[in-house]
């Protein structure tokens, strides 16, 4: 009896040392602020320390649960068998050793880092039997899709870490399935998530998104390599974001920030707001280095850029959008210390006029048309870049409050137009080897205009009619 007695002692308090264990890395990530919130709301008022956090954790290889990594045995199974163990045992990490591991979606559980070892690799399922389906964010909208190849869903204090790598398959082509109009999976999708790190890793995918964070709170992205056929990270809705070291070679925008689109976005309101992009360098195809917009029906604020290189872009290296219908607002975008090259058509662009898909349910009226305001743009260098900056395409109802462009130098065909912007400043733009005037405006106020060549200004579309019903979210 008295062995029993011990026994049962030494289990309880085993579990009630698992149930203990958290994953300190993501906490970490979050900052001391988080920390000393969190401290606030339990009542505890000890100053908290980064060095505080428990470094305990459980550590769970996915090999001890049936994981083969031999490229040809499909690992979903115990890759998720080894998640969910981690999960309920407290939180921790599931280490994948080397091996080539075959997979259909995985869910990550809060408190759950998945660390790739070195010589690790996730090769996502060609089957889209293998991949769950829910209400998924595209374009803008939630529609019906196939969730991501590593998902979240509500979940906190999760991560993935390298410097192993994540590649999805080529047998998934393009973005949407036609036959069932479904999205198709992205590599990386966090819904609703708080805490959020993926660093010092490699990823891959080809025909759809690759990493789409939506809803979420509190997210760094570090040292990531991302290579895609489509885009590569794709803010949606979130706050709180760091993207800071990593390196993109895409097709599609190689960041881009959106908010929802149309009415179902602008009932919503859920904005992206308190993003920071530092020390990253971007490569891309098709359309943009960062993309902002178009799809901004919940507003889109406080953006940071500093210390990046934008070594080849489709159209311009940064690229400003949206359009009447949306409503909301794009301010607060602050950029600094950018290096352009190879950007087709240029540096800098804003079109506010008649940039991407006009949604089903328009917000009607001057409400549908973006409020746009400090625009900052400070220490650029462009290397033979077609145009400086095109920023003709906004609306004189909303006209462009604040815009600033200081200390540019470097070389470029064609200057700047601007149309619709009020309290402008510019200064210190000292480029060569453009043809014709430096600066073209329309409807342009503030300082440093002297000089300017006066142009006409943008097509304005059609006033958008209110619906005969107002739009209900259904």
């Amino acid at each position: 009896m008295l062995k029993e007695k011990k026994s049962f002692e030494h289990r309880r308090a085993f579990l009630r040392g698992a149930a203990q264990v958290v994953l300190a890395a993501p906490f970490a990530s979050a900052g001391p602020d988080a920390l000393a919130e969190t401290e606030h709301k339990t009542g505890n008022r000890r100053q908290t320390k980064l060095n505080d956090v428990p470094k305990s954790r459980i550590q769970l290889n996915v090999r001890d649960y049936g994981a083969a990594g031999d490229a040809k045995t499909k690992d979903t199974l115990a890759l998720q068998m080894t998640i969910e163990r981690c999960s309920v045992l407290g939180g921790g990490e599931v280490i994948v050793p080397a091996g080539d591991y075959l997979t259909g979606a995985l869910a990550l559980r809060s408190n759950v880092l998945l660390r790739l070892e070195d010589g690790a690799t996730l090769n996502g399922s060609p089957e889209m039997a293998d991949y769950p389906v829910a209400q998924v964010r595209w374009e803008g909208r939630w529609i019906k899709g196939y969730s991501a190849m590593i998902y979240a869903n509500d979940a906190e204090n999760i991560g993935i870490v390298g410097p192993g790598k994540i590649v999805g398959s080529p047998a998934v082509k393009g973005r949407v399935n036609r036959e069932t109009r479904m999205r198709l999976p992205a590599l990386l999708e966090f819904v609703n998530c708080r805490n959020v790190r993926v660093e010092n890793c490699y990823t891959e995918n080809f025909g759809m998104w690759s990493i789409h964070p939506t809803y979420c709170q509190d997210v760094t992205f570090r040292n990531v390599t991302v290579r895609s056929g489509a885009d590569g990270i794709d803010v949606d809705s979130c706050r709180n974001v760091t993207i800071d070291g990593c390196d993109f070679d895409t097709t599609d925008d190689c960041i881009s920030l959106k908010s929802g689109r149309g009415a179902e976005g602008y009932a919503l309101l859920r904005p992206t707001e308190d993003v920071r992009i530092t020390n990253c360098s971007f490569r891309d195809k098709v359309w943009a280095c960062i993309g902002i917009g178009s799809e901004t029906s919940g507003g889109i604020r406080n953006v940071h850029v500093d210390n990046c290189k934008c070594l080849g872009a489709g159209t311009f290296a940064i690229y400003i959008k949206s359009r009447p219908g949306r409503g909301a607002f794009i301010e607060n975008i602050y950029m600094n210390n950018l290096e352009i090259s190879g950007a087709k058509l240029g540096f800098l662009r804003f079109n506010i006029l008649n940039s991407g898909i006009a949604d089903e349910y328009l917000v009607p009226g001057d409400e549908g048309i973006p409020t746009i305001r400090n625009f900052e743009f400070r220490n650029i260098k462009v290397t033979d870049e077609p145009v400086l900056v095109d920023g003709i395409a906004i609306h004189p109802h909303k006209p462009l409050d604040g815009f600033v462009l200081e200390n540019v130098t470097g070389t470029c065909a064609k200057g700047i137009t601007l149309a619709n912007v009020m309290n402008a400043r510019i200064s210190n733009v000292n480029v060569t080897g453009f043809q014709g005037p430096l600066l073209s405006i329309h409807n342009v106020t503030g300082k440093g205009l002297k000089g300017a060549v006066q142009i006409g200004g943008p097509k304005i579309p059609d006033p958008i009619a209110p619906p005969a019903e107002p739009y209900k979210l259904h």
